[in-house]
């Protein structure tokens, strides 16, 4: 289960109530700065930007790469640790605005995570240390440490165990490394 808050709305669709939720000032400085990493090649000033103008909290050594999509409206609600890389065209979402409600929700990706390109995070997931996304994935719940997942819907295609089996004697992976 992702880890929301909801938030009621009555009249038109949550959408129309948006400026209620969140400054409009606010979303045109994000969508200023969030669009300048997008096409920045240079990971240390995403990084800067993200952690100055978007109060994320981003690890060290943590890459975005191009294109990535990050939360217009709520980016100071994502957290990212240490040497994680995020792929191509990767949308973060910690917002979603539907018929009769709105709902908010954390996103906390660990350490040492990779996530594949064109894949989408919902609000509300946690993405423990070690794992990896595969490309396309919905993530729409949390995934464990270690964890191989992907797919839409996502599923589990290695757990940690058989991961860490799978590349025993992987010469970059694994525990018999030259």
């Amino acid at each position: 289960m992702r880890k929301t808050v909801r938030y009621p709305v009555s009249g038109g669709n949550s959408l129309w109530h948006v400026y209620k939720t969140v400054p409009f000032w606010k979303v045109v400085k994000n969508f200023v700065v969030i669009q300048t990493a997008r096409y920045t090649p240079f990971l240390g000033m995403k990084n800067w930007l993200y952690r100055t103008f978007l109060r994320m909290k981003v690890g060290d050594q943590t890459s975005f790469a191009l294109m990535v999509m990050l939360d217009v409206m709520f980016p100071e609600k994502i957290s990212v640790g240490d040497n994680t890389v995020i792929g191509y065209n990767t949308t973060i979402l910690a917002h979603e605005y539907l018929i009769k409600e709105y709902r908010l929700g954390p996103v906390e990706i660990g350490k040492n995570v990779m996530i594949g390109a064109n894949t989408t995070i919902l609000p509300g997931v946690t993405i423990g240390d070690g794992a990896i996304v595969s490309a396309g994935t919905l993530v729409h719940k949390d995934v464990l440490p270690g964890t191989f997942v992907g797919g839409n819907p996502m599923r589990t295609i290695y757990t940690k165990e058989e991961l860490e089996q799978r590349w025993v004697n992987d010469p970059i992976y694994g525990k018999a490394k030259a």
